[in-house]
Parts: C-alpha cells; structure tokens; sequence
C-alpha cells in the first residue's frame, strides 16, 4: 500500500502544479520587434480590476519583461495600448526598463486606467518627436458624440491622445445644444489631465411614455385628451393616457419688434 500512496501523492502534486500553470498563464505574450530578432519579450497577465473613479477604471496587471539580446538593457520607454473587445483603444501605460542584464528576467505591477474593461494589449516604443498626452473627456450628460479637431472619437466619456498645441473638441446630443471647447496643450503637459463638459439645458422638449419609449421634439399643444409635438418636423398626437410626464426645455421669450419709424413729409 505504502508505493500506491506515494504514487497517488505524486500524481496529485503534479496535477496541482499543472492547475497553477493554468491559473497564471498570460494574457498575451509579446516580443519586440515583432520583426527581425527580438530584443524584449513582455508577458501580461490579466487585468484585475479595482474600485471605479468615476469615469475611469483602474486595473492591476502583472508584467514580465526578458532582456532576450546578448546585451545589457540602459534605458528603454515603451507604451502599452490597451484595447476592450472591439479592438477600440481604451487606455495607455508606459514601461520603463533599465540596467537588465543579458537574459535577465524582471517582474513587476502596474497600475492602468481605461475607459472601457481591457481585453487586450499592443506594445511600441515611445518617442519623444511626436510626444503626445492622454486625458478623459466627459460631458454632462454622458453619451454625448465626441470629435476632436473635426474626426470623430466616440462617444464619452472617452480616452484620447492629443500632441501639443490648439485643439477643438465638439461635444454633440440628441435633444440638446451642441457646443464646442477650446483645449490647448503645452510642451510641458502630462498626462492624466480630465476634461468635463456640460451640454445645458436640453434644446428639445422630453415626452416620457408609460411604455418606458422617450420622444423628443417641440410641445405645440395639450388639449383634452390629446398632446400634440412636433418631432422631426412632423406632428404627432399622441393620448394624454399614454404619457407619463412632460419635460419642457426653456425657451427665450420673443422679443416683439421694435415699431418702424413714422416716416415725416417734407
């Protein structure tokens, strides 16, 4: 009985070795350059989450870097893009590497935030000819269509990369104003910064169904039983019994013309 047992203990530590291989097994395995000989092989482990801020989430992930040349590693700077899903960039890090051996292998945390889960990585070098800073842009509400220098980038709240200079986000949503909002980015900015923008008061009136459906349009009347609103520059009447409430957007009172001047015979 004594070898049976010893055999069965064996098996099982194997078997458990072989569970704890699973468990940590890397999200992505990453050598640079991707092409021609590799200098650097990055392994990433998955992302686990900590409590939300905000608009971001943060996330911790294990790294391994192996210097895989002959020679030492200095200094080297490489950013680390992060992708949800749907292959839609959510995220940035950097990673620093220095004074690693030949064949030497390091490990560390890192501590990320992105706008949406990460499902992914890519790694590149970082230069410093096209510096560029990432921030959050938020609205109020959330959801608004977001351009930066007239190209779409989604909707917010919304991680983006802009460089140094003058730049013009347009905030756009359905039932309210759109506006714009002047950002300019200095030479000696970093990252992290966070832009909030309130859209206003809505330009539309909001009509909320007992179906749970939402209309937006302009209010013309309520008279008896029926309410009757403009919505995409057609009328509809719909019953009073199908409306849970109204919300009226402000409106500026006209102003009543000045009266002409009386003209004087001569």
């Amino acid at each position: 009985m004594f070898p049976f047992r010893r055999f069965a203990a064996v098996f099982l530590l194997l078997m458990g070795s072989a569970a704890g291989f699973a468990k940590t097994r890397p999200l992505a395995v990453i050598d640079w350059p991707s092409t021609g000989t590799p200098v650097v092989r990055f392994s990433f482990g998955a992302f686990r989450s900590l409590p939300e801020m905000g608009a971001l989430r943060g996330y911790v992930m294990e790294v391994t870097a192996e210097n895989l040349s002959a020679q030492p590693i200095v200094s080297a700077v490489y950013t680390v893009d992060l992708f949800d899903k749907h292959d839609v960039r959510v995220g940035e890090d950097t990673i620093s590497l220095s004074n690693v051996g030949p064949q030497e292998v390091v490990r560390f945390q890192d501590t990320v935030m992105a706008s949406g889960r990460p499902a992914s990585v890519a790694v590149r070098p970082a230069t410093q000819s096209s510096k560029s800073i990432t921030l959050t842009v938020n609205s109020n509400p959330q959801g608004a269509l977001l351009k930066v220098d007239g190209k779409p980038a989604g909707a917010t709240p919304r991680l983006i990369q802009v460089g140094a200079g003058h730049h013009i986000l347009s905030f756009s949503k359905d039932g309210f104003r759109a506006g714009d909002f002047p950002l300019d980015i200095g030479p000696d900015d970093v990252s992290g910064g966070t832009v909030n923008y309130d859209l206003g008061a809505a330009a539309l009136d909001t009509i909320e169904l007992r179906d749970g459906s939402v209309l937006t349009g302009d209010l013309i009347s309520i008279s008896g039983m029926d309410v009757e609103v403009r919505v995409g520059g057609s009328i509809q009447h719909i019953d009073r019994n199908q409306i849970r409430r109204i919300l009226l957007a402000h409106r500026e009172e006209a102003q009543p013309s000045p009266p002409a001047a009386a003209s004087t015979a001569h």
